[in-house]
């Protein structure tokens, strides 16, 4: 594996513009300091349909402390994540918010550099790794079931789907469980993510930020520890060929290099599977009918109970990843993307001008009634072949799209298939009478009780 050196320094440093120079695009800023960061970790879907109605699909709000326009809809996705000319930087985007707790992550880095480092990346997830981590998945994912299957009841989903996610995410990415250390690193993520939008940015003692700081310090010593045991030893996994990558002049990628693009994708197997697979379990729960459609077709794959999924069964499961997709519809795993205007650009009207933070929204235009009837149902049957037939390609983005589209979409599907085989082969879902989970939205989706789900053993 290889890796060029490119610049880093494509986009120059980008100043956000003056406050007169937004001051033609509607919209409301809030309160002095905090503008409308509240009212968006409150309700970001509430907080998105309001603003749309009042002032239209591009409007002007202050969050997380910066002034940044909004811009709703399909043809704003296409905009701002095709970008084929350059035009919107993900690096300073996302800088504000996870610069500082999970810097040069794939998503951070911008054009040529993210193309070079993405190629490198891309390795992971062909169809040899690919295989292997299924073998991982499988076993995983059997033992887990297995023990939620002996002791029937409620339990609490997001926390188990949370210990699941990061021990598949250990097994499949660094070849070996974490061990003792687990909840320590899991902790860690946690605090790392919800640092990623608490109002205080700054890690003063006691703020959130302070421990999201804490958090990737952990995480740092912990592969710091690693990098050189993997050197020595080998091994198929994507940390250890990591700890193997070169550039093109021959030298080992950098220790920061390994780190910051290992911190990024634990983060992502960890933290948004754990969303998307926990949505999809409250999906299953409130829908037995769809429990029993998938099911009858996992039947059809002819499995004994407990043995796994092969590679190539995965795609007779239309119907599963049809329910998957449904699922992360209604809850994206990313609500809001962000991005700076490298240059000025026009859109509907408005001329935004360079440095402008820009932020599309997939959590609105996931609920569009024009574009999804009855946005708020779960319809796994919105993602069949005739009824896709004619939706605009950016009118579904829970991976994002163009270039900075989600390089494990494809680990993503086949872990919630794999996770569908065995938990719907041992157990029945529903939840609790009159049972209606609150759930966090922003920055990743998780029900605030945990989601409490009954769990029954089949036969």
């Amino acid at each position: 594996m290889s890796i060029q050196v490119a610049d880093s320094s494509l986009v120059a440093r980008l100043s956000p513009p003056k406050p007169s120079a937004l001051a033609h695009v509607p919209g409301d800023e809030g309160w002095p300091i905090i503008g409308r960061t509240l009212a968006v970790l409150a309700d970001p879907k509430g907080e998105v349909e309001k603003m749309a109605r009042t002032y239209g699909p591009v409007y002007r709000s202050r969050v997380l402390g910066e002034t940044s326009i909004t811009l709703l809809g399909p043809e704003a996705n296409e905009l701002v994540l095709f970008d084929n000319t350059k035009l919107f930087s993900s690096t300073h985007g996302w800088g504000p918010i996870l610069g500082r707790l999970f810097p040069r992550g794939l998503m951070m880095l911008d054009f040529d550099e993210h193309r070079l480092h993405r190629r490198t990346l891309s390795v992971a997830f062909k169809a040899g790794p690919m295989q292997s981590y299924l073998a991982e998945l499988n076993a995983g994912i059997a033992h887990r079931v297995a023990e939620w299957r002996a002791r029937p009841g409620e339990m609490l989903c997001y926390p188990a789907m949370k210990q699941l996610t990061l021990d598949l995410a250990a097994t499949s990415f660094l070849g070996t469980a974490i061990g003792a250390e687990t909840e320590e690193v899991n902790r860690a993520f946690i605090d790392m993510v919800a640092a990623s939008v608490a109002p205080i940015r700054k890690p003063w003692p006691g703020t959130a930020m302070a421990r999201g700081v804490k958090g990737r310090q952990r995480i740092v010593a912990y592969f710091a520890e690693q990098i050189p045991i993997r050197r020595a030893k080998g091994g198929d996994d994507l940390f250890s060929q990591l700890c193997r990558a070169t550039h093109d002049d021959g030298a080992l990628l950098s220790n920061q290099a390994i780190i910051d693009h290992m911190s990024f994708l634990m983060m992502a197997a960890h933290d948004t599977l754990t969303s998307s697979l926990t949505s999809f379990v409250a999906a299953l729960a409130a829908h037995p009918e769809w429990q029993q459609k998938l099911r009858e077709e996992i039947a059809g794959l002819g499995l004994k109970p407990g043995e796994p999924i092969s590679f190539e069964q995965l795609d007779a499961l239309p119907l599963t990843e049809m329910a998957f997709k449904e699922a992360m519809r209604l809850r994206p795993p990313v609500p809001s993307l962000p991005r700076r205007a490298t240059r000025a650009f026009s859109f509907k009207g408005y001329t935004i001008p360079a440095g402008t933070m820009v932020a599309v929204n997939p959590l609105f235009t996931h609920h569009m009634p024009e574009i999804w009837p009855n946005p708020d149902q779960f319809d796994p049957l919105r993602f069949t072949d005739e009824a896709s037939r004619g939706r605009h390609r950016f009118a579904w983005i829970p991976y994002g799209g163009g270039a900075h589209m989600c390089l494990g979409l494809n680990f993503a599907y086949m872990q919630a298939k794999c996770f569908a085989v065995h938990l719907l082969q041992h157990l029945d879902l529903s939840l609790p009478p009159n049972y209606q989970a609150s759930w966090q939205m922003w920055p990743i989706p998780k029900p605030k009780d945990g989601l409490r789900v009954n769990v029954a053993p089949l036969n």
